[in-house]
């Protein structure tokens, strides 16, 4: 035969730390996602500086722009 609780309190809090033990993993996971696509979103940043850098000389060697 199970045994039964002692307290339906503890019951409740047990299940709420359940809970919050898989809340914590699920911000984690967030957090980590979160840093990646800070990681690509500089690096998209630093490709198209470099594109605008190269569109410039490329520009001014065409005599497309004033110096």
């Amino acid at each position: 035969m199970p045994e039964e609780p002692d307290n339906v309190v503890l019951v409740y809090l047990r299940r709420l730390n359940e809970r919050l033990d898989v809340l914590h993993d699920d911000n984690r996971e967030i957090k980590t996602r979160l840093g990646i696509l800070e990681q690509q979103g500089a690096s998209l940043s630093s490709r198209i500086d470099r594109i605008e850098f190269r569109l410039d000389r490329i520009e001014k060697r065409l005599d497309l722009v004033e110096v």
